[in-house]
Parts: C-alpha cells; sequence; structure tokens
C-alpha cells in the first residue's frame, strides 16, 4: 500500500491519502483521545501521542500534531498507523457509532434561502476546502448572518478567517443578496 501525504494551509496539520475510500458519505472529526474511540483509526493515531487532532473525508486523512513534535519525527508512525489500519480490513469507525459530521439537519423551517446556502456551499466551497483536508459545516441563517464551522485542517489554520471572509462570505453574497455576514462558530 502506499500512502501519499500532502502539506496544508495548516503547518500543524498534514493530509494522507491512502489511495482508497475512507468514509462512504460525510466526514468525521475528532478532537480529542476520548472522542476518538468511536473510530478504531482514530484511536490508533491519538494513541501515538502528540496528535492533536484526526479527521476523516472522502478519502483522505487529516492528522494534527501538538506543537512540540516535529512532522520529520512524528509522520513515520502515522503513515505506519494508517497502512496498519487499511491492511488489516479494520472498520473504520467503532459498531454503532455515528461520529459523520455535515449540515446542521435540515428542519422545517428550511426556506429556500437556507436550501440556496447549502447547495452553494456543497457544490463551490466544501470541495475546495476538502482539497485543503478540512471541511466547512453550516450551523445556521439568522438575521442575514450564516454561521459555519471550519473542521479539519481548517480548524485552528492561520488562513481561515481569510478564507471565511474573502471567500466564502463574499461567494455567498454574490449568490444570496440576504447574506450580510459569515461568522465562525
Amino acid at each position: 500500500m502506499f500512502i501519499q501525504t500532502e502539506s496544508t494551509p495548516n503547518p500543524a496539520t498534514m493530509k494522507f491519502l491512502p489511495g482508497q475510500q475512507v468514509m462512504p458519505s460525510g466526514t468525521a472529526d475528532f478532537t480529542d483521545a476520548q472522542g476518538a474511540k468511536a473510530s478504531p483509526l482514530a484511536d490508533r493515531l491519538f494513541a501515538l501521542g502528540d496528535i492533536e487532532g484526526v479527521f476523516f473525508g472522502s478519502d483522505f486523512v487529516t492528522v494534527t500534531k501538538s506543537d512540540a513534535v516535529d512532522w520529520t519525527h512524528i509522520r513515520p508512525s502515522v503513515l505506519g498507523a494508517i497502512m496498519d489500519h487499511f491492511t488489516s480490513g479494520a472498520p473504520l469507525m467503532a459498531e454503532g457509532a455515528e461520529n459523520a459530521t455535515g449540515h446542521a439537519a435540515a428542519g422545517d423551517d428550511d426556506g429556500p434561502l437556507v436550501t440556496q446556502i447549502k447547495d452553494i456551499l456543497d457544490t463551490r466551497v466544501r470541495p475546495a476546502v476538502a482539497q485543503d483536508g478540512g471541511d466547512i459545516v453550516f450551523h445556521g441563517f439568522e438575521d442575514g448572518v450564516v454561521y459555519l464551522n471550519m473542521i479539519g485542517a481548517c480548524a485552528g489554520c492561520p488562513a481561515s478567517t481569510a478564507t471565511l471572509k474573502n471567500g466564502v462570505e463574499n461567494l455567498l453574497k454574490h449568490f444570496v443578496p440576504e447574506v450580510q455576514e459569515v461568522r465562525a462558530v
């Protein structure tokens, strides 16, 4: 098995591409060892120590390390853990675990504006953010403000504020004039 690695805009996060499907649908984000118990792979990665986050996308795994360690020291261990997991045939998620994330659940009050915002995020924003090893999740729209959460490589990334304000906000304002602002949650 050959696993490609890519750097991300977040220097603490690296993207690992195992050459096969990781998540069949949605994404999963683990920010601590306790939450990682829902996934044998995430649990194995947190057990390495100096890991602060694990994120699963459709065909990639992003890993966020602590500032205490350099990638040259921990990268081989991360590669080994990912390779061991995928060659073992173990499931990605523990039985009964429901850690897939996505937009806030559609409600009866999702009007045409919210549907349009989610569609723009799904077709234009999320694929671009996934290229950097992360995801962006819709949490709400109220009084002209769109509330979004950046996860994976994008969480804590120095460029995430610029991405939200200069990229996503401008795009949404262009297509949905009712949008006045985008805020992170």
